[in-house]
């Protein structure tokens, strides 16, 4: 059986769990990074390495009616000053795209901000990120990351949304928790972004189903669009954008008390049909150096490419033994 053939019949979760793995490679992580063969899919992905490369991406995404929101790429940083770098890549950023009238809109991580070396590191990083946010008045989003970092993240952004309202946080529906997390968010005047989740999770935490998930995040999203708390519906799954469809013309939902959000190259279809249908969509647009775990998530969630990838990834690797 050949390579792809092997990939193909792989169960989605195998592929999954080990795309997650992967993704904590930073051997492999160098490898990609440096083959010039995996380019072209990662610029699937990925709007640029760095921000100017960045810029024409957003630009013509919103010539074409669509909003974003930036992330600079990276995650799990080991020392403050890796932290405090990052916090300065989001200050230009959120400084350029106020500077060129573009959405003054982007998202986070706090393990880049430095979240696994001190909390309150973290919690001084993120504000300054916050305050140059609302400088321009604009908006953030906590990025979630795996359910271990969910506590601290909630903490941190009550913290953040009590200076500024325009903070926002992103709610997992493979978590068994994000019922009561939804209700608490919505209770205090937050604004959630509900996904299905790109991490491995235990059952003990998570819904292990595709079944499960769908399931719980199609509870999760009429309960925000009912609560009318602006939510950000994080989907390219048709049936559940068609639900949220119907719920909104039920119910008499104004298009303007809500929106979907779509990643950067995913599903382009879908988010011309909704624009074409009125409908508000923002484009999670990520840039950077540091591409390789994100990719890997996108690959776990979308195994199309994973062919390509390996091979790719692979053939650096050989090549480099050879070389010794």
């Amino acid at each position: 059986m050949s390579f792809r053939e092997t990939v193909r019949v792989l169960p989605h979760r195998t592929m999954r769990s080990l795309f997650i793995s992967l993704s904590h490679r930073r051997s492999l992580a160098r490898l990609a990074v440096r083959s010039p063969l995996t380019r072209p899919v990662v610029a699937r992905f990925v709007a640029g390495e760095t921000l100017d490369a960045a810029l024409p991406a957003i630009v013509a995404l919103q010539n074409a009616g669509l909003r974003t929101t930036v992330d600079v790429l990276g995650e799990s940083v080991t020392s403050p000053e890796l932290a405090a770098a990052a916090v300065e890549r989001y200050l230009a950023t959120v400084a350029a795209l106020s500077a060129r009238g573009l959405d003054a809109n982007v998202s986070l991580k706090l393990t880049q901000m430095g979240l696994e070396i001190d909390r309150d590191l973290c919690r001084n990083n993120v504000m300054r990120v916050v305050e140059a946010v609302e400088t321009v008045n604009g908006f953030v989003r906590f990025d979630m990351e795996d359910h271990t970092k969910t506590d601290a993240t909630l903490d941190i952004w009550r913290a953040a949304h009590d200076r500024y309202a325009q903070v926002g946080v992103v709610i997992q529906s493979a978590l068994r928790r994000s019922s009561a997390d939804v209700d608490a968010i919505t209770a205090a005047g937050g604004r959630v972004r509900l996904c299905k989740g790109a991490y491995d999770e235990p059952s003990g935490v998570a819904y292990r189903t595709k079944q499960a998930v769908d399931a719980n995040y199609a509870r999760l999203m009429e309960r925000l669009l009912l609560a009318d708390a602006h939510p950000a519906l994080a989907t390219h799954d048709p049936r559940l954008i068609a639900r949220a469809i119907q719920i909104v013309e039920r119910e008499g939902i104004a298009r303007d008390r809500f929106e979907f959000q779509m990643l950067y190259g995913v599903r382009r279809d879908l988010q011309r049909m909704l624009i074409d249908r009125g409908y508000r969509v923002r484009i999670y647009v990520p840039y950077g150096m540091e591409w390789y775990p994100y990719f890997m998530r996108r690959l776990a969630e979308r195994p199309a490419n994973v062919g390509f990838m390996l091979r790719a990834v692979l053939h650096e690797e050989a090549r480099r033994l050879r070389g010794r």
